[in-house]
């Protein structure tokens, strides 16, 4: 394994156990979690279900520390090659498109209409 590896895997995995981190302290949160970090989160009164809000949030961003991490698992398996940028891109950009559309449907799901 070359060095170029080893420094690939230390940052991606660093940077999922911030995602895994961010997601485990939603879990645990009692106050209603917010999705960017410029927008305030809901009050806990705008929600339906603070709970199922949090938990829904904090395994979105555990998910995409894994999906980090497989990510590059398979750019390794790909090896030397420029296809394996493929898989190492795709895994943390790709993934941001699909949280922000999940979001926007967890505020469809629990955001109270008349607040």
């Amino acid at each position: 394994m070359s060095a170029g590896y080893i420094i690939s895997f230390v940052i991606y995995l660093i940077t999922a156990f911030i995602m895994i981190g961010i997601g485990g302290s939603n879990l645990r949160s009692k106050t209603p979690v917010g999705f960017y970090s410029g927008i305030k989160p809901p009050k806990e009164e705008e929600l339906t279900d603070v709970p199922a809000w949090n938990k829904k949030h904090g395994m979105m961003w555990v998910l995409y520390g894994v999906t980090i991490m497989l990510s590059w698992g398979i750019g390794f398996i790909i090896g030397d090659s420029v296809w394996c940028l493929l898989p190492l891109c795709s895994g943390v950009v790709l993934p941001v498109f699909l949280m922000i559309w999940y979001h926007h449907s967890l505020i469809r799901r629990y955001h109270q209409e008349d607040v």
